[in-house]
């Protein structure tokens, strides 16, 4: 019997009528039956979706190769540190015991150390370097490369090899440098050098040979007496005052030894000698010889580089100078203050004093110009005259406003003061003025010195003695001054500010060079500076 879909059969209670009616049936059901409907295609959205996924997953595979041991030695440590291991094994017996680039067996296995120190392989392995670096160096010792070997008995001891089989090595390298390099003609060289008086060519001889026998008597004994000579040497230099020869053959003979049984009198005579000159140099600087002065410091310098007092008396000098340089400059000596002011200079350039004697050179070079204006301020109108007096004292109230004293040169108060002076000398204004600016600054100097302003308090000191260089006050105002510098000094000494109290003081000196505690914040400083020493 013929069988039939199901889908063809409608009802399955009512017999067909023929047996064509339910094929026909079917048939017309797939003819006319709607086509499956394809998917639909993608959007632009899920196209670039996927692209970028797949430029990520391309990131990923590229991070994976080129990062593989990184990544590896972070998530499996042991694995780097075997491979150091390995490495230095290999490095080990290819006899590349040390190298500075990192590729000897010492400094891989202290790389492997210090990634893990609870493992015992690398602290055998540096044992085992050790040992194989004083074998090296027994080998370089038989084919006489004495230098390699040192430098292998060097690497050696680093590593702690056991000190009885590292000095068996260096005594047989000795003895072997020894027979090589010829002791009997190195010390026949050095007696001639002796002999001949060139102890400077004799003393390294004898010390190569005490370097590769350091018992060898004859010239342990040969040293000592060409020592004794160089430091007799020293001592009649000395004596004839060259402190920086004497100090020199002092310092060679501590070379080479430095308890040589005559150094402590040569250095007790080389010190007595420094002291003495530097007093006398003090002496020249009180008397205001400053050439002479400045000699004696040099050479107590040339024999003791480090002494204190000289460079201190080198600075007094440097502000000794620039004072000379003002008076000369105030005499319209223009020359000579040039050339005092070029040796403060070169002496202490970066003094506090050297700036003001710019100022004086600067201001004295401003009056001049004044007075060969005044000398042709009679042929100006009485007008004229009056209009730039009156200028000139209103731009002086305004630098008093800005608290400019004496500085800038030619901007000052002081310097308008003075330019309305040699206008009208005898101008009533002119004279009120004057006196009304010489109050300002005296105010000015306490008010300032009270708050513990320094710096304004000196402004307002220069510009009182510049108004008036006769006032009795000023010797008085001058010591309290120095001595505020060394108080507020020593305070932000005491805070750790070496570099303020150093202005302090020179600050301090430069006002008044005896003024009480002056000396003693001076030690203070110092101290500070050099740390202790």
């Amino acid at each position: 019997m013929t069988e039939y879909p199901a889908a063809v059969i409608r009802n399955p209670d009512k017999p067909p009528r023929s047996r064509i009616e339910p094929v026909a049936d079917w048939l017309q059901e797939v003819r006319f039956r709607r086509p499956t409907e394809k998917p639909e295609a993608p959007t632009w959205q899920d196209r670039r979706l996927w692209r970028w996924a797949a430029v990520a997953i391309v990131l990923l595979a590229l991070s994976v190769v080129v990062f593989r041991q990184p990544l590896a030695n972070l998530i499996w440590p042991d694995t780097r540190v075997q491979r150091l291991l390995d490495e230095a094994e290999q490095a080990l017996r290819q006899g590349r015991l040390s190298a500075a680039d990192g590729t000897g067996a010492r400094q891989r296995f202290e790389a492997a150390q210090a990634l893990d120190s609870d493992r015992s392989e690398a602290r055998d392995g540096l044992a085992r370097v050790a040992q194989a670096a004083v074998a090296q160096a027994r080998g370089y010792v038989q084919d006489n490369r004495f230098e390699q070997a040192r430098q292998s008995l060097v690497l050696a001891r680093e590593l702690q090899v056991p000190r009885a089989d590292a000095d068996a090595v260096a005594n047989q390298l000795r003895e072997r440098e020894s027979a090589r390099a010829g002791l009997d003609e190195l010390m026949r060289q050095a007696g001639s050098a002796k002999a001949s008086g060139k102890l400077e060519a004799a003393l390294p001889l004898y010390q190569r040979v005490l370097a590769l026998q350091p018992t060898h008597t004859a010239a342990l004994e040969g040293r000592e007496d060409a020592l004794s000579e160089l430091l007799q040497q020293a001592r009649q230099a000395i004596d004839e005052g060259d402190l920086a020869k004497g100090s020199g053959l002092i310092g060679q003979a501590r070379e080479y030894d430095a308890g040589h049984v005559d150094l402590p009198d040569a250095q007790a005579q080389l010190a007595r000698a420094v002291e003495t000159r530097r007093r006398a140099a003090d002496g020249d600087l009180r008397r205001k010889r400053l050439e002479q002065a400045l000699a004696g410091y040099r050479l107590v310098l040339a024999a003791s580089a480090t002494d204190a007092a000289a460079q201190q008396g080198i600075e007094r000098i440097a502000m000794a100078y620039a004072q000379r340089s003002a008076r000369e400059a105030s005499d319209f000596d223009f020359p000579a203050a040039q050339a005092s002011l070029r040796l403060a200079r070169e002496l202490s350039p970066r003094a506090t004093v050297i700036r003001e004697a710019e100022q004086a050179l600067a201001r004295a070079r401003q009056s001049q110009s004044r007075l060969a204006q005044s000398r042709l301020s009679g042929a100006l109108p009485p007008g004229e005259r009056k209009r730039r007096v009156q200028s000139l004292l209103t731009a002086m109230e305004q630098a008093e406003a800005r608290g400019e004293w004496i500085a800038p040169p030619g901007e000052s108060a002081y310097d308008k003061l003075r330019a309305a002076q040699a206008l009208a000398p005898d101008d009533a204004a002119v004279k009120r003025a004057a006196a009304r600016v010489l109050r300002a600054t005296r105010v000015c100097f306490e008010d300032e010195l009270r708050g513990n302003r320094v710096r304004r308090a000196r402004a307002c000191y220069d510009a009182w003695q510049t108004l008036e260089t006769r006032d009795a006050d000023l010797a008085d105002a001058r010591r309290r001054l120095s001595l505020k510098w060394i108080a507020v000094g020593d305070e932000r000494l005491g805070s750790g500010d070496v570099e303020f109290a150093a202005q302090a003081l020179q600050e301090a000196r430069a006002l008044d060079g005896n003024a009480p505690g002056l000396a003693e914040f001076s030690a203070r400083v110092r101290s500070a500076q050099t740390g202790g020493r």
